[in-house]
């Protein structure tokens, strides 16, 4: 299912593009989930990186389209925005924050349905998987394969990132079912550890970018095992 948020405050063009989203749907076979916001404000502020695509119009009362997409680009990194506009002069300065595209109002279905096309294609071409984090502020998307390595510490979790230790709330065990799969293993109670990121052993510990990582003497065959297949998924 493609989540789509659809801001915009002119209730004849919310109209006319929910129904060019549901002929969309028909024609190409997609399933789409719509949500609908009047203002700029009412999704950057307290955004969660909830949405594949956000159809944005530029020119609105509280927060216009170019500032709630800045707000919005500095808690989610690949979400897909496609402007919605009267005037292409705006619309350049989308591609500052990112934005994919734009399309003029009026808007045809023809000229809409290919930037939908456009964002589904951009979508298709991601390598990199996401994981939602509710840190301190808000809900952050992080990228998994920058994420080193997980710790519990005082019933809270360190995301330990290329850019630094971030807190977060949430059980090391809905981390581990997010990330299951082959990159990530869990070395003992208190870590989870991406072994895209492990640099070698030092008697019992992990070395990740420098860090030593506690492996339990009961996982640590399990682990080398881990460690020896992932290496050699990655070198075919």
């Amino acid at each position: 299912m493609i989540r789509i948020a659809l801001v915009e405050d002119e209730p004849s063009y919310v109209d006319t593009l929910r129904e060019f989203l549901a002929r969309y749907e028909r024609e190409r076979g997609e399933r789409l989930r719509v949500s609908v916001f009047s203002d700029g404000d009412e999704i950057a502020l307290g955004y969660r990186s909830d949405y594949d695509v956000i159809l944005m119009d530029i020119e609105m009362r509280f927060m216009d389209g170019m500032t709630a997409a800045e707000e919005i680009r500095r808690r989610d990194p690949e979400v897909v925005i496609i402007f919605i506009t009267n005037s292409p002069q705006y619309a350049i300065k989308g591609y500052a924050v990112g934005a994919l595209d734009y399309v003029l109002k009026p808007v045809s279905y023809f000229a809409f349905s290919q930037r939908i096309d456009r964002a589904l294609e951009r979508m298709g071409n991601r390598k990199s998987k996401f994981l939602n984090v509710s840190l301190k502020g808000g809900v952050r998307k992080l990228d998994v394969s920058k994420i080193w390595f997980v710790e519990v510490q005082d019933h809270d979790l360190i995301f330990h990132t290329e850019e630094g230790p971030l807190p977060a709330s949430g059980t090391m065990r809905e981390v581990e079912q997010a990330l299951e799969g082959p990159a990530f293993f869990r070395c003992n109670k208190g870590y989870l550890v991406n072994l895209e990121h492990v640099d070698g052993l030092r008697e019992d510990c992990a070395v990740v970018h420098g860090e030593l990582v506690q492996v339990s003497r009961a996982r640590k065959k399990a682990f080398l095992d881990a460690l020896n297949d992932f290496l050699g998924e990655v070198s075919k």
